[in-house]
């Protein structure tokens, strides 16, 4: 390694190595998936301590178990270099990158140590880092991918599964999410004190367990949430005080939120996030509010189709003739006694729901209206991205065909209830 020039290529012979490896000047090492360097259970796998190197095609195993030391499968402490292609596993730490930009870390296979989830290490981790690229990794049975104190990243089309957070964010601005598949995970995307992040088309599903959510955020503002599929989760989307900083605004739209627990949980009565265009599918609890706040409706719910909804389609716009509303009665209970909901769903519960939507003993909570409810989800979809001036229905009646609306029409009157009609008749 050491009579390489700088800039130039080191190609080993087939085999493995002993490590730590320590590199110290701007050179490409290519394993050419043939060369292995094995730690031997000792610090970091390779400490890259130089700007413009690249490292791939390797097999790096077997760090150390430090995490004050922070044994990683590689030590990133420059800028401009780039981790490719490379499989990387029995370290603790996958890639380590501190006060590192503009590096690529790219189609690496990263996984752990055989540990309890807790104790493992992250599989990536950037530290006061920014305009890093993090794309096309897969991850398997490490604990986290932390961006920490950093910005202007980029992480794209990554597959993790297995972990505790699939990504979290601390203190991280202005950082791009986009086309990552999260699945497994006791949660998908956590975002804490950290502004202008923009999570788009990602798959995240079965985050489960008593804390497990898809989307969460904290103390978050000015965010854009854009087209994710969030699946058959605990929580789909929570929201603790966010937006937090004044006169800014979340964007949530076009987003499919199914087969879950709570589509959406607002940990208080806050305001300023936008739902537009957003789907609700087959979640038992649509939206909650919890910690003694009363409603969600506050922020602005536009266009979101709910599988739940109970109104017809008239005059067959594909918009509903009346609001989507979303009242608090008897399942109020488990929201504001945290203990009360190991029974959800229990048939005590369902029973006392029952009879208070028969026959209300109080006004109950709006917790959600949705003035213009879409009738299919595909609408909904298309109504976050209609030109503000454009009402929903005029944009789709002049984009679609006669035939779609037809078959639309047709789907929507075969699937006609005549249980929930008589309830419209008699005011609930």
């Amino acid at each position: 390694m050491d009579s390489t020039e700088s800039g130039g290529t080191l190609t080993p012979a087939a085999g493995t190595y002993a490590g730590p490896v320590t590199i110290t000047q701007p050179i490409n090492i290519d394993g050419q998936g043939k060369v292995v360097i094995d730690a031997g259970g000792k610090g970091s796998v390779i400490y890259l301590k130089t700007d413009s190197a690249t490292l791939k095609n390797l097999h790096l195993t077997n760090s150390g178990e430090s995490h004050n030391d922070i044994d990683s499968g590689v030590q990133v402490r420059g800028d401009f270099n780039v981790i490719k292609d490379n499989v990387i596993d029995n370290s603790l730490f996958g890639v380590d990158l501190q006060q590192s930009k503009n590096n690529i870390v790219r189609g690496n296979h990263i996984s752990s140590k055989p540990l309890d989830l807790g104790v493992r290490g992250d599989a990536i981790r950037l530290w006061y880092s920014f305009e890093n690229k993090i794309t096309d990794n897969v991850i398997r049975n490490s604990r986290d991918t932390v961006v920490w104190y950093s910005r202007d990243n980029l992480i794209a089309r990554n597959d993790a599964r297995g972990g505790r957070y699939s990504l979290h964010f601390m203190y991280a601005q202005y950082n791009e999410v986009v086309d990552n598949h999260y699945e497994n995970n006791s949660v998908g995307i956590f975002v804490m004190y950290s502004d202008g992040v923009h999570l788009k088309n990602n798959y995240i599903a079965h985050a489960t367990g008593a804390t497990g959510m898809g989307i969460g955020f904290k103390e978050t503002s000015d965010v854009e949430v854009i087209g994710n599929q969030v699946l058959y989760c605990a929580t789909g989307l929570y929201l603790d005080v966010s937006p937090f900083q004044p006169d800014t605004i979340n964007r949530i739209e076009n987003n499919l939120i199914a087969y879950s627990g709570i589509g959406v949980l607002f940990l208080n009565d806050w305001t300023g996030n936008n739902l537009i265009g957003n789907s609700f599918k087959g979640n038992i609890t649509q939206v909650a509010v919890s910690g003694g706040g009363k409603t969600a409706n506050r922020n602005l719910w536009q266009a979101n189709y709910w599988d739940d909804y109970e109104g017809f389609d008239l005059d067959k716009d594909q918009v509903g003739d009346k609001p989507y509303e979303l009242f608090s009665y008897a399942d109020r209970i488990w929201m504001d006694v945290p203990s009360a909901r190991f029974f959800k769903g229990s048939p005590v519960l369902e029973v006392m729901d029952f009879l208070e939507r028969l026959a209300p003993f109080s006004d109950p909570n709006m917790l959600v209206r949705d003035e213009k409810p879409h009738m299919s989800a595909e609408l909904a979809s298309a109504s976050s991205i209609l030109p503000a001036q454009e009402s929903p229905g005029e944009s789709i009646e002049a984009t679609q065909s006669e035939q779609s609306l037809d078959s639309e029409i047709k789907q929507t009157e075969e699937t006609y209830d005549a249980y929930k009609a008589l309830r419209e008749s008699l005011g609930h």
